[in-house]
C-alpha cells in the first residue's frame, strides 16, 4: 500500500495520463469545430461541450501536478487538492441540473452528468486528501478519476460529434 503514497511510483502513470488527456482534449476541439453551428444552435450543448472539455483536461492537469518536482509530498497533495476543487467546481457549474434543458429528465441528467461528475470529484478529492494524510488509499483514487474522466469525456465527445446530427 506504500505505493499509494510514493510519488516516484506514479511518474509513468502521470506521463501516460497527461499525454492521453492532451490528445483527447484536442480531439474534442476537432469534434466541436466540426459541429460548431449545431452546438451553438442548441441551448444546452455549449455547456455540455464545456463540461466535456473540463472532463478531458482534468486528468491532464492532475497529471502535470503530479510531475511537479517539489520534493514534498505535502506540496503535491495541496496542489492536487486545489486542482480537484477547481475541477469539481467547473464540472458542477457546467453540468448542474438547471442546465439540463427541458428535454432531459432528472434521472437522465443524473446518469449522464451528475453521477460521473460526482464519482470523478470524490475520487480526486480522496486521492489528494489521502496523499496529504497517508490514508484513504492515497493516489489509487486517481485511477478511478482518470478512467471515469476518459470514458465520460469520450461519451460527451460522441454526442457532440455524432448524436447531435441524428
Amino acid at each position: 500500500m506504500a505505493s499509494a503514497y510514493d510519488l516516484d511510483g506514479w511518474h509513468d502513470f502521470a506521463i501516460a495520463t497527461a499525454g492521453a488527456g492532451a490528445a483527447l482534449a484536442g480531439l474534442l476541439f476537432v469534434a466541436i469545430s466540426i459541429n460548431v453551428r449545431e452546438i451553438l444552435d442548441d441551448a444546452t450543448l455549449p455547456t455540455r461541450a464545456a463540461g466535456a472539455l473540463v472532463t478531458l483536461t482534468t486528468p491532464l492537469v492532475l497529471s502535470l501536478l503530479l510531475l511537479i518536482p517539489t520534493g514534498s509530498d505535502d506540496a503535491v497533495a495541496v496542489c492536487l487538492l486545489a486542482g480537484a476543487l477547481t475541477s469539481t467546481a467547473a464540472l458542477w457549474h457546467a453540468n448542474r441540473p438547471s442546465r439540463r434543458g427541458s428535454h432531459r429528465t432528472m434521472r437522465a441528467w443524473w446518469f449522464a452528468s451528475g453521477m460521473p461528475a460526482l464519482v470523478m470529484s470524490v475520487a480526486m478529492l480522496l486521492a489528494a486528501i489521502g496523499l496529504l494524510t497517508t490514508s484513504f488509499g492515497g493516489l489509487y483514487w486517481l485511477t478511478l478519476a482518470v478512467i471515469v474522466a476518459v470514458v465520460w469525456g469520450l461519451l460527451q465527445a460522441w454526442v457532440l460529434l455524432i448524436e447531435i446530427l441524428r
